[in-house]
């Protein structure tokens, strides 16, 4: 605890072992130490050890983008190889907060299911790439963005379906047949889309990325979490593990796989029979 409290960074065990407790505060010091220590569970530890580090750094990157008069202080905290990794993932959930807009009174009709294997989602994204030339990492940040690798089973109030978010339109045009809520026909739909869009050229990607949804707040968060798995593509271990959670006015609330309603359910109501 001493070691996180100093520097923001943990004490180390011997190889493989999971990284101890951060202290169960939010503020700077623990933010770092938690986001040095899950950093440390993907290189040494279990398949268990990085899913569960992945939910650690997605809520430290969560906190970290509440309070932006930390970022000096967290960035100065990690391991230097970290830092552009913090900046990205803390910067696109600042601008998906901002396009998100006011906390929902209400909790969605959604079912909430576990998401393919990462390495099949990465089979699918490589494939979207050699056909269409559009970078895997793009279509896993944008997967990430529309339903959380496909966490989230729903339509979205614009009519929007399948793991990558299709307008049935748009699908009849660039889905070549395939069926919008598969996962490997919908990657590869969002790749043809986007390489008809200029989505194959870093030069046009932006132009793209805002046909697929037209507010540059989430072309730069799609680049963003991009530019994260370019840069690493274990970072991409990190966000495949990232859970659902829903902005909602009683604050953050976690959807797990299972949760499932058929209609928007009032908040305070959903709390009653779902205490936290």
């Amino acid at each position: 605890m001493a070691g996180c409290a100093g520097g923001g960074a943990p004490p180390q065990g011997p190889p493989g072992s999971v990284p101890p407790a951060c202290p169960d505060t939010v503020d700077p010091a623990a933010l770092a130490c938690r986001i040095n220590a899950g950093e440390a569970a993907f290189r040494g530890g279990t398949r268990t050890d990085a899913a569960e580090a992945g939910a650690r750094l997605q809520a430290a990157y969560r906190d970290l983008a509440e309070h932006p008069e930390w970022d000096a202080a967290v960035l100065g905290a990690v391991g230097p190889e970290l830092r552009d990794q913090v900046g990205h993932a803390v910067a696109a959930a600042r601008e998906l907060t901002s396009l998100a807009g006011a906390p929902s009174p209400t909790m969605p009709p959604w079912r909430i299911v576990d998401p393919l294997p990462g390495e099949a989602l990465r089979g699918f994204y490589d494939e979207g790439q050699r056909r269409f030339g559009v970078r895997w990492s793009v279509l896993a940040a944008i997967n990430l963005v529309e339903t959380r690798m496909g966490r989230i089973v729903g339509t979205s109030t614009a009519a929007a379906q399948g793991p990558m978010q299709f307008i049935p339109t748009t699908w009849a045009s660039y889905g070549m047949g395939g069926d919008v809520w598969q996962p490997r026909d919908a990657i590869l739909g969002a790749a043809n889309y986007l390489a008809a869009n200029g989505g194959a050229s870093d030069a046009t990607l932006d132009r793209a990325l805002k046909r697929y949804n037209n507010d540059v707040r989430y072309v730069r968060a799609v680049r963003h979490y991009a530019a994260m798995m370019d840069a690493d593509p274990r970072a991409f271990d990190a966000v495949h593990a990232w859970p659902v959670e829903y902005r909602t006015t009683a604050g953050d609330i976690p959807l797990p796989t299972g949760y499932a309603s058929d209609r928007s359910v009032p908040v305070q109501e959903w709390l009653a029979s779902h205490p936290r």
